[in-house]
Formats: structure tokens, sequence, C-alpha cells
């Protein structure tokens, strides 16, 4: 008989001391998975260049249905207008609560660069390329192909992980470059034509507190958040186990996963660059 049988209760008390042990034992697991994604990327960079250019492509257009509509670029860009409009919309009816309406421009330029483009960025990176390629690893792992490659004598985290590693970083600046704009371009929209404010007002109160090195500080922030995404979901991806309905199951846990790295990053982001005051001083 084992001990569990034997001693319930005491089998229930070893369990809380496995379940930490299992946490920490995976996110060892997880951290020898990207050091050696992150290191193979300059050898995928040089051996495998043609795909990383398809994964590129895919990456910005789409690849099937998802082709149709312009893949990871319609969809972040759709996301970031929505969500800049958004903030007009909420900024100038608070702001004209208390007679300041006028300052629109600079919540715009305050927190489209610092907070809303990022994360909403960073959310429409996960729930489509991130989710394609979870699902992508996985049906390749439960299909024997990744043990095929082995077989091959081709490195398989190199080939299929960095490779992808590599194009995410390349597609990510201007991906984000795209969604930062459009979010400035809902925002001003937005304001002037909807609610009517002059535009040379708006434009006077965005370009005064638009700081550069902020935009600059968004961009790092975004490739951040691309390569901790690309990370979490290729590795979910890789060890996926339990056939079709595995696959599932480690896409729901990587988009879960990536989710929360990505308003976690925001955070320390945040307080590791602006710290507790935001560096900037607004006066009348």
């Amino acid at each position: 008989m084992t001990l569990r049988a034997t001693y319930p209760r005491l089998g229930n008390f070893l369990d809380y001391f496995q379940r930490p042990v299992g946490v920490l034992s995976k996110s060892g697991d997880q951290t020898i998975f990207a050091g050696r994604a992150i290191a193979g990327a300059p050898f995928a960079a040089v051996r495998y260049r043609r795909e990383i250019v398809r994964l590129v492509a895919e990456i910005s257009m789409g690849a099937g249905t998802l082709a149709l509509i312009g893949g990871t670029v319609v969809i972040v860009g759709f996301l970031t207008f929505a969500s800049g409009g958004t903030l007009a919309v909420q900024g100038y009816s608070s702001l004209g609560d208390i007679g300041i309406e006028a300052l629109t421009g600079f919540l715009s330029a305050f927190l489209n660069v610092r907070l809303v483009a990022p994360v909403v960025a960073g959310i429409g990176l996960a729930a489509t390329f991130g989710a394609g390629v979870t699902a992508q690893l996985g049906a390749m792992r439960i299909s024997e192909e990744i043990d095929a490659l082995e077989s091959m004598a081709i490195r398989p985290i190199e080939y299929l992980v960095s490779t992808r590693i590599v194009a995410g970083m390349i597609a990510v600046t201007p991906l984000y470059a795209i969604a930062i704009i459009l979010s400035f371009v809902a925002s001003r929209s937005m304001t002037v034509l909807v609610f009517g404010q002059s535009a040379g007002l708006y434009d006077h109160y965005f370009s005064t507190f638009l700081n550069p090195i902020d935009v600059l500080w968004s961009f790092v922030q975004a490739i951040a958040m691309a390569l901790a995404i690309l990370l979490v979901h290729t590795y979910y991806g890789y060890y996926a186990t339990g056939g079709p309905s595995g696959v599932g199951v480690a896409v729901g846990n990587a988009v879960r996963t990536s989710l929360i790295i990505v308003v976690s990053l925001t955070l320390l982001v945040s307080l590791s660059i602006y710290g507790v005051n935001g560096n900037f001083n607004l006066s009348g």
C-alpha cells in the first residue's frame, strides 16, 4: 500500500510542498528554453534567412484565412485606433466636467505613448501571432514533425523558435509604429471632428507634452513585450502534449500567461522609467 492510501491526510499535506516545487521546475525549464532560443538567434539568422523572410510576412500579413483581413497589422492597428478614440471620448468628457477639456491633447500625448498603445499592441500580438505560433508548434509536436527534424540533424529550436524570434524582432518595430500613429490619429480625429475642438488648440497641447524620449521608451517596451510573448508562446507550443485537445490547452495557457506578462511588464517599465511623479509638471 502506498503512503497516500495509508495516510491520506499526510499525502494531502505533501501536495502543498510539491506544487511550489513543480512551479519552480517549470520556471527553470522555461528559462533554459528561452536561453537556448535567444542564443540560437545568430545561427538562425545566418542559416535560415529564407525561413525568416517567410515568417516576417506571416507575422505582418498573416497566413491562410487571416491573410484576407491583413493579419496582425490590421488587427493591432484597429485595436489601437479604437483605444485611441476611446481615450479621446473619455478624456474630453471627464476633463469637460471641470472645464479643462482643452487638455485632451495632453492626455493623448501622455497616455497613448506610455500605457494605451503598448498594452493594446501587446494584447493584439498575443491574440494573433502568438496564438498562431503555439498552435503551429503544438501541431508539429503531436504529429512528431519536431522529432523528424531532430532525426534529420536539424536543430529544432533554432529552426522553429529562434527564427520566429528574429522575425518577430524585425516586424515589431514597423508594426508598433503603425499602431502608435493610428492611436494618435484616432484621438485627434475624435476630439477635433466629433467634439469640435480647435485643431490648433489640440495640436498645441499635444506637441507640448509629447516627449520624444517617451516615444523611444515606448518602442523599447513594445520590443520587450514582443520578445516575452514569443518566448512564452513558442515554449507552450514546443512542449505541447495530449493530442489536438492538448494543443488547445497549450494555446489557452500561453495566451493567459502572455497577457499577464504584458500587464506586468508595463507596470515594471513604468515604475523603472517614469517613477512615481511621471516626469512632468502641469502648472497653470
